[in-house]
């Protein structure tokens, strides 16, 4: 490709408008994310994230199998 956008930008000043924009939105982010109580994530995890996950590994396990890569 020979198109650059922004080359009129000196770098280092794009480097830190950059490295702004990513601390904006993640302060943006941890401001509108609650925040769980100890209680809660455990009971997320346990109750939630494990069967997922251990449904994930036996279905990335039965998808090898038919297909055969395993």
């Amino acid at each position: 490709f020979n198109f650059a956008p922004f080359t009129w930008i000196p770098g280092v000043i794009w480097f830190v408008l950059k490295i702004c924009l990513m601390f904006f939105m993640f302060s943006m982010v941890k401001a509108f994310v609650p925040r769980y109580r100890y209680d809660q994530l455990m009971r997320l995890g346990w109750k939630v994230f494990l069967p997922i996950s251990l449904f994930m590994v036996v279905a990335t396990a039965a998808f090898l199998k038919i297909t055969g890569f395993a």
